[in-house]
């Protein structure tokens, strides 16, 4: 791999100092800088400085991450822009990918694996955390739905209560039962969905 040029755009000190202190003691980086905010960074690029590879938060002060990706490919054309977020809802990952990011990677990636994305992608591929992966793979190929017509009467009422907006606890009150019974649904309604979150389930419910 060449040894390239690579921004940082963080707004955390911590991440934004650890990331630039490996990436300045790394043989392949050439040269490392970091900013935290979109708008310090174009200010950068208009002082002279300059980037192959830009790793940039999503939640930034001012213009978001995902927003400044259009920007950064107008403006350094032969530049990849990676995603470095603890964002992993579907909407901010294929936001991001239709921008142009040609990575997506979750803050938890350790050093090494961040350094190997760059490598992969560089040579023309793209990368993402395991997670996001499946994400991408579980949407494109959703699993069979045999299992949500195994569903209950009771547990289409509580999906039907959280489609309605209601609460735990309204749901509880509506259908004479208790809140520790309603948990204990929402974990057989998750797995018989193949859903980790309340926002997935009602969106896949709503399909």
């Amino acid at each position: 791999m060449d040894t390239l040029r690579i921004a940082v755009i963080e707004d955390d000190p911590v991440i934004r100092t650890g990331l630039l202190e490996y990436f300045q003691h790394e043989e392949f980086c050439h040269d490392a800088w970091a900013t935290p905010s979109m708008e310090s960074f174009f200010e950068a690029i208009k002082s002279g400085k300059h980037a192959d590879v830009v790793l940039t938060d999503i939640g930034l002060p001012g213009m978001s991450g995902t927003d400044g990706i259009r920007l950064i490919r107008e403006q350094l054309p032969q530049a990849d822009v990676i995603m470095l977020t603890v964002f992993k809802d579907e909407n901010r990952i294929f936001k991001s990918l239709c921008a142009g990011a040609t990575g997506y990677l979750l803050k938890d990636t350790p050093f090494p694996q961040i350094k190997e994305a760059i490598r992969v992608i560089r040579n023309g591929g793209s990368f993402m955390s395991p997670a996001i992966a499946r994400k991408v793979v579980q949407y494109f190929n959703p699993q069979p739905q045999e299992n949500e017509n195994n569903l209950t009467v009771r547990e289409r009422q509580i999906i039907q209560g959280l489609v309605d907006g209601l609460s735990y606890k309204l749901i509880a009150d509506r259908l004479s039962i208790s809140i520790d019974t309603i948990r204990y649904h929402i974990k057989k309604i998750y797995n018989k969905m193949h859903v980790n979150s309340r926002t997935e389930l009602i969106r896949k419910s709503m399909r």
